[in-house]
């Protein structure tokens, strides 16, 4: 019994995501292998190998593959798919447009956002905008599955020694192409990754005082800046920012919600982070539902003195 992990990579290096993906991996039984499928991605497939837990490396190189469009990683996948019980993708937005792909293919049922590893065919995900948990047992021979890397720690990056093992790439599949992207550039910690988060709701009441508010508490924190559905929608922050059930889902060990009223699809994306402190002006506010600090205020005046106590 052997696990394939699809690595999330830059070609260049892993992206933390790939190292809770392996742990989970790890915990489905027998060994772990990890495809990395890019361009000129040397570098990462060598990164890979020295993942902890890792035993095997299989390494696509083409340009078909540089961008990690969903038809050609799927197709590379299944290339390479046979004598795997299990196949594991990060539940990010790139595991979970290709992760369908390949179920559907091998014509199996695809888990989807598992949490926890209860056994090699059974596992837990959330349901309900996480207000439930389901236990999911699967008689599929591949178990296709999408990881909330949040339940699951990483994996070490370094003290693995894995085989590199290079694989044909395939073709393109004409299907879709890489016109080009636009990266936004930070000096703040990655949203998924950051230990300490600072969001903001609809309450601020327009983008610049989205900025004008938020950013010297992050800056004297450290912290990543996230956004509700609400404020995005209005405009207040770019979407690369939400948190929530339909933008990032989010566990850091503080997580600080200014004028967020706390709505369900809001709260499943935040409410496995370790400490959650909420700033509103409304005492019947769901967010103080989750909250283990919660201060009745104004964020207008609670955030700039607060950045001033710091």
């Amino acid at each position: 019994m052997t696990a394939l992990v699809i690595a999330e990579h830059d070609n260049a290096s892993i992206k933390g995501a790939t190292l809770n993906a392996v742990t989970a991996a790890k915990a489905c039984g027998g060994d772990v292998h990890v495809l990395v499928a890019g361009h000129n991605a040397g570098a990462a497939a060598q990164a890979a190998a020295q993942i902890a837990g890792v035993a095997k490396v299989l390494h696509a190189d083409g340009e078909a593959l540089a961008h990690g469009l969903a038809e050609n990683l799927a197709a590379q996948v299944l290339a390479v798919a046979s004598g795997y019980s299990h196949i594991l993708f990060p539940a990010t937005a790139s595991g979970k447009n290709a992760a369908p792909r390949v179920a559907a293919k091998l014509d199996v049922a695809q888990i989807s956002d598992i949490t926890k590893v209860e056994s090699a065919d059974t596992f837990e995900r959330p349901i309900y905008a996480g207000n439930a948990i389901a236990t999911v047992q699967s008689a599929d021979g591949v178990k296709v599955i999408t990881v909330r890397t949040t339940a699951f720690d990483p994996a070490a990056a370094s003290g693995g020694s894995a085989a590199v093992d290079s694989v044909s790439a395939v073709a393109d599949s004409g299907k879709s192409r890489f016109e080009g992207q636009e990266i936004a550039k930070s000096d703040r910690p990655e949203l998924t990754a950051a230990k300490v988060i600072v969001s903001g709701g609809r309450a601020l009441g327009s983008s610049e005082k989205f900025e004008e508010v938020l950013t010297p508490l992050a800056e004297k924190l450290g912290a990543a800046i996230g956004a509700s559905r609400a404020a995005v929608d209005a405009g207040y922050a770019p979407n690369d920012l939400q948190v929530g059930q339909t933008g990032k889902i989010v566990a850091p060990q503080l997580y600080i919600a200014a004028g967020i009223s706390g709505a369900i699809q809001h709260l499943a994306g935040m409410k496995d982070s370790k400490v959650i402190v909420a700033i509103n002006k409304d005492p019947e506010a769901p967010i103080f539902s989750v909250a283990d600090y919660g201060l009745e205020a104004d964020l207008f005046e609670a955030v700039p003195a607060l950045v001033n106590a710091l």
